[in-house]
């Protein structure tokens, strides 16, 4: 995707460092770093300057190929990039994608460049399917950011909003706003912001009323993990607007690469949920008047948080997946033969 018309990819590999756009401050401010060890590669990925589960994918992948280059222990730095982030599958799958070429560390670098682009086309292809469901002018609600800045291009829940607004058909977004990091407020808002699509923000409460009123015509949301009964987990709120959708008869949609889903967690419960900080529900941080960086508590000094990053959203809610090898069913059989595929990595 573009940025003041130059191309970029969320993270990539550069003069053996790996580079990433520091999501963490945008929208207000777009700026890239740089990781030089593992111990930053993984900084980065749990202190979410990079986030998205085919994005830390992608970054675990080049932080393996680090690894190699920098004559590390490629076992030691496997376990401390996958204890990153329990949730996301993708993670794993780009570890494994370059160990499988270990040690030479030409040969994992190459694998990860070519797990890079294809999480990139997989991302693309899925705009392709998903944009077949939307008519000219549809109005869609997304949650968290499941756009190009987490699938490194293109995005999974956005790129069939991308693809359509590009064909003309003017796609209008409700843009959760996503507590607590308030990913759909930073980050998707600013991505509708570059590509020009008409959009609103939203509380992420407000989507219901919203769907009762039948001004949604369609949900589609991203994932971290589809198990393989169809549940899937995805940032904490998405099963919320499932159920609303499902009590408005409305289409609720996951849109994920075959690399989410996940044969070998049998359903939800099994699903790992990572829970992070109280402090991110304590606090809200953004510009003052001054336009500086300022973190601000919100409750009294003495209420405590609880954090689940993620929920899960039974299959049963879930009308199909939106994947690179087109529209899965949430059925048992589509699900199945979804785990038949072959993983692009």
């Amino acid at each position: 995707m573009k940025v003041n018309g130059k191309d970029y990819r969320a993270v990539w590999w550069e003069e053996g460092v790996v580079g990433f756009i520091d999501q963490r401050l945008l929208p207000h401010r777009f700026e890239s770093a740089s990781a030089d060890t593992v111990a930053r590669v993984a900084d980065a990925i749990s202190g979410m300057a990079v986030r998205g589960a085919p994005t830390i994918g992608v970054m675990g992948a080049y932080g393996m190929a680090l690894a190699a280059f920098n004559g590390d222990s490629l076992s030691s730095a496997y376990d401390e990039l996958l204890a990153t982030r329990p949730t996301a599958i993708n993670l794993k799958v780009g570890l494994d994608a370059v160990m499988s070429a270990a040690p030479d560390a030409g040969s994992m670098l190459s694998a990860a460049g070519a797990h890079d682009d294809a999480e990139v086309a997989a991302a693309r292809a899925i705009g392709r399917h998903g944009g077949g469901l939307l008519a000219h002018g549809s109005r869609v609600l997304t949650h968290c950011n499941a756009g190009w800045m987490a699938a490194q291009d293109w995005g999974t829940a956005t790129s069939p909003i991308y693809t359509a607004a590009r064909e003309g058909m003017s796609p209008f977004v409700w843009v959760s706003e996503t507590r607590p990091r308030l990913q759909g407020a930073r980050i998707t808002a600013w991505e509708m912001v570059n590509e020009g699509i008409d959009h609103r923000l939203i509380a992420d409460g407000a989507g219901a009323e919203l769907m009762r009123q039948r001004r949604v015509d369609i949900v589609i949301a991203g994932a971290d993990r589809i198990a393989a009964n169809g549940d899937t987990a995805n940032k904490i709120g998405t099963y919320s607007h499932a159920l609303a959708a499902r009590a408005n008869g409305i289409p609720f949609y996951i849109a994920a690469p075959l690399t989410t889903f996940d044969a070998g967690t049998p359903d939800g419960d099994s699903i790992p949920i990572e829970e992070r900080s109280e402090d991110e529900v304590l606090f809200v941080e953004g510009l003052n008047d001054g336009g500086e960086f300022q973190r601000v508590r919100i409750p009294p000094r003495e209420s405590r948080g609880i954090n689940p990053a993620f929920d899960v959203t039974p299959a049963a809610l879930i009308t199909g997946f939106i994947t690179e090898a087109g529209i899965i069913p949430a059925t048992p059989g589509g699900i199945a033969d979804a785990k038949e595929r072959p993983k692009h990595s």
